[in-house]
């Protein structure tokens, strides 16, 4: 794929794995043939029945080992995480995705939510390991430096990427 689209996760919490699968199966065709690799979030399963690259897994998740057992090589295998020990306790994943480092559309921010990680915790999380860490969470184009700079390897988002469809208005 073209624009520098390294990872597509597939994200559907509520899609049945039947319809979920083809779903991938389709994406994985359009990206083959591209340096584009697609993971399935938290479904070892849908990932193995549809030809994925991978599987991320969320923060409560099985354990990394415990996923890349099921996984033939040389299959990605990521983590999100919220805190250094998260980060520290994900051995063996290939890539790390920390958040939310910025207040997001996507992700309530309010009492009963994580809090933010802003810059600092981003940092911290970046030092803690050595894979390469994506920072997530109210991630903007005038905002990439800035994560970098952190010490992220890159960057993953939804609304970013949302926005940049839209007709100006």
């Amino acid at each position: 794929m073209a624009d520098g689209v390294d990872l597509i996760q597939v994200r559907e919490r509520d899609v049945e794995a039947v319809e979920l699968a083809a779903l991938v199966a389709d994406l994985v065709a359009v990206t083959r043939g591209s340096a584009t690799r697609v993971v399935v979030n938290d479904r070892v399963d849908v990932a193995l029945a549809s030809g994925a690259d991978g599987v991320h897994l969320r923060a409560d998740s099985v354990p990394v080992a415990a996923a890349r057992a099921l996984l033939p090589v040389p299959w990605l295998v990521g983590r999100s995480v919220h805190t250094v020990d998260e980060a520290r306790a994900a051995s063996g994943a290939d890539y790390l995705i920390a958040g939310t480092v910025f207040p997001s559309a996507s992700k309530s921010t309010g009492p009963a939510s994580a809090e933010l990680l802003g810059i600092d915790g981003l940092r911290a999380i970046a030092r803690a390991t050595a894979v390469p860490v994506l920072a997530i969470g109210g991630i903007t184009s005038a905002r990439i430096a800035e994560v970098v700079a952190a010490g992220a390897a890159g960057i993953a988002a939804i609304g970013l990427f949302i926005d940049s469809l839209k007709p100006p208005s």
